[in-house]
């Protein structure tokens, strides 16, 4: 894998935060979900931004 440079690298770890945050803020709207099939969708959006997140890092 070539090397990044630091404006590539700056991004990655903006685009990872996001995802991470996104991540703690959609199991915060899950846990306060009332409605079963929403809560669902928030976890799921959930894991899909974790394993985003996650393959992200391996750019790094």
């Amino acid at each position: 894998m070539s090397h990044l440079n630091q404006m590539e690298l700056n991004t990655l770890r903006e685009m990872i935060g996001g995802h991470q945050m996104m991540v703690k803020k959609l199991n915060e709207y899950a846990e306060r979900c009332q409605d079963q099939q929403v809560k669902q969708m928030f976890q799921q959006a959930s894991q899909s931004a974790q394993t985003s997140s996650q393959k992200l890092l391996t750019f790094m």
